[in-house]
């Protein structure tokens, strides 16, 4: 595992009429698969029927290869929610893929969940102790049965929602589906993403805005850092968690995790990029022939460093598409032979040529130096690495798959020997002060560069 990996993404659609949902799930979560390739779910209830009717498939692999006609065909419902998983807490198995659905006293609910709750431990113990059993080993069961908990006492699904969401900390994005509603639920810190969609009589939930329009559903807005909004027969209702004192959207949604034509919190991530390549190459100009971005994060970096500095750009890789995911590869030799299968470099374009190479971070330095002496065996005289994120420092604990300080190069090496290492012939970051040309004055959490938690956490306390 050399480089960042996806996190996860969730997708809910509630329907005035009786007809079924799972294909709309389907394409919605087909559209957010670059969040998650480990495995994938639909769940979906018929909320004219019967309570507790809920039906559900979920399997480790793509969303394309989890559903076939048959599990499609048994998904029968008018509201449902789906999943794509990339494991940060938990193992990669069937068990722990999602939804996590849910029948006990008051009737069913289902649940899915991006990101990564810090006390899950700690209230992972006080629910054994209260004579909870659990199957999975995620984060995300814990949520699930504190809400079942304090559903069995109170009067409705978005009253325990509610209590429950207030005891997490850390960074999530919730959807929960009764029998008859389904409520979307946002951190106070608004670390993890999560917009509300609209088609005819139809309301969706996505963790990212190009879901919606894969589906033809209108933009309607970002739930907002700490709401809870539920959807019912008796029309959309929002209510709030207690605030905190400063929002942290995840830097990492607009440098590399989400999809360039989404707009999160109201900025989009194609523009992030392309201004967070300007600011590069004002900060970090270099003589050269050519600029050219590692697919796909990269790419759209160094169109703004070319604009902003001059040099042509052009594309110096090709990326077979149809390659199975390398970090996925039992051993790091496996897994570097799975680069060179899945990137192949452009020889007629780099031979001879100065070259800007702009990628979006570097975390252990394995594909960045792979790269280069690919590039440097097609003939390429120059290569200056820029990278469009500051160095990672610290790791990330809400979500994003941020490895311990032992394995983060920038942690244990200096910027020089980094560039020695990788076999550049220059190497610069983008500097923390430098994002604000990317992302503005959106609050950002910058605590893999940092080490400034955002929920009060000190590092060693998540150890």
């Amino acid at each position: 595992m050399s480089e960042l990996h996806e996190e996860c993404g969730v997708f809910g659609v509630w329907s005035d009429e009786q007809k079924n949902v799972a294909s709309t799930i389907y394409y919605g979560l087909m559209a957010l698969q670059h969040r998650g390739q480990e495995a994938a779910g639909i769940a979906v209830c018929d909320s004219y029927g019967e309570k507790g009717n809920v039906s559900y498939y979920k399997n480790l692999g793509l969303v394309s290869e989890v559903f076939a006609e048959d599990h499609m065909a048994k998904l029968v419902g008018n509201i449902g929610i789906g999943h794509v998983r990339y494991s940060t807490t938990g193992d990669c198995d069937v068990e722990n893929a999602q939804p996590l659905v849910y029948r006990y006293l008051k009737g069913s609910l289902a649940l899915v969940h991006n990101g990564n709750i810090v006390n899950a431990e700690q209230l992972k113990m006080e629910l054994c102790a209260g004579g909870a059993v659990f199957r999975a080993t995620t984060d995300t069961e814990v949520i699930a049965c504190l809400i079942a908990r304090e559903r069995a006492g109170c009067g409705s699904i978005e009253e325990a929602v509610k209590a429950s969401a207030a005891r997490l900390v850390g960074g999530y994005a919730l959807i929960i589906m009764s029998p008859r509603k389904m409520v979307g639920v946002r951190d106070p810190w608004g670390l993890k993403p999560l917009c509300i969609g609209k088609r005819d009589g139809s309301y969706f939930f996505a963790s990212e805005s190009c879901a919606l329009a894969a589906v033809g559903a209108e933009f309607v807005r970002d739930v907002e850092p700490g709401e809870i909004v539920t959807v019912s027969r008796k029309g959309v209702i929002s209510s709030r968690l207690p605030r905190v004192e400063k929002h942290a959207h995840c830097i990492f949604e607009y440098i590399y995790f989400a999809r360039l034509d989404s707009k999160i919190d109201g900025l989009s991530v194609y523009k992030a990029r392309f201004e967070g390549g300007r600011a590069l190459a004002r900060a970090n100009p270099v003589a050269a022939d050519i600029v050219t971005g590692v697919p796909e994060s990269g790419i759209t970096a160094a169109a703004g460093y070319s604009k902003e500095s001059g040099i042509p750009f052009a594309l110096a890789f090709h990326k077979n598409s149809y390659v199975g995911r390398s970090f996925i590869k039992p051993t790091q030799e496996e897994r570097e032979s799975a680069v060179h299968i899945k990137l192949s470099v452009l020889p007629d374009v780099v031979a001879g040529k100065r070259i800007v190479l702009i990628d979006d971070s570097i975390v252990r330095g394995t594909t960045i130096k792979n790269l280069i002496t690919m590039l440097r065996n097609a003939g390429a005289t120059e290569i200056h690495v820029r990278i469009s994120s500051p160095t990672f420092l610290y790791p990330c604990f809400y979500g994003t798959d941020v490895p311990d300080n032992s394995q983060l190069i920038a942690k244990n090496y200096s910027i020089d020997d980094i560039c020695s290492m990788i076999g550049a012939d220059s190497l610069s970051y983008m500097s923390l002060a430098d994002m604000t040309d990317m992302v503005g004055d959106l609050p950002v959490c910058r605590a893999c560069f940092d080490g400034i938690y955002p929920t009060g956490i000190e590092e060693q306390e998540c150890k």
